[in-house]
């Protein structure tokens, strides 16, 4: 029964992605918010400069205004933290229900993630104005790929003494 209890985790948190995944962008969308309660407009000059282009769209505050360029980061920024989440859950289920070694752990972990996060964008193509885009499944990795550091890391300086 404590094996099942360890899946609880991952799966419960499957489960809001793919609710979250099946959400349409305009019930995500923070601009009307950051537009009616916050004044970014101070912060135009010092983003200004950055531009460059993420799914043939070109990102910059000329192209998407302040709001739209902050909701860019905190989109692509919420790939990483929700995957690397999932990744820490994974890991956990697995290393405490089977017998696999750190490294199987590790990348057992891994390869779920990416599955799941590439499911994902595949959803993700079904829910209304919405896109798959294998980039996003990138940054997902990204945030599976800084929790195997984060593990390894932290696996390392317990092993030595201070």
């Amino acid at each position: 029964m404590k094996r099942i209890f360890y899946w609880l985790y991952p799966l419960s948190w499957m489960g809001m992605i793919f609710y979250s995944s099946s959400t349409p962008y305009q019930e995500q969308d923070v601009k009307p918010f950051m537009n009616d309660y916050l004044d970014l407009s101070f912060m135009k000059p010092y983003l200004d400069w950055i531009v460059f282009t993420y799914h043939h769209q070109e990102v910059s505050v000329r192209n998407l205004g302040v709001e739209g360029f902050i909701e860019f980061f905190l989109r692509k920024g919420a790939h990483v933290t929700v995957f690397l989440i999932l990744f820490f859950f994974l890991y956990i289920a697995i290393s405490r229900t089977t017998s696999l070694t750190l490294k199987g752990n590790l990348l057992t972990s891994l390869i779920i993630t990416g599955l799941y996060a590439a499911f994902d964008e595949i959803h993700q193509g079904f829910t209304p104005n919405r896109t798959p885009y294998i980039g996003d499944v990138g940054m997902d990795l990204f945030g599976a790929l800084l929790g195997v550091c984060i593990i390894l890391i932290y696996k390392k300086k317990k092993k030595t003494p201070e």
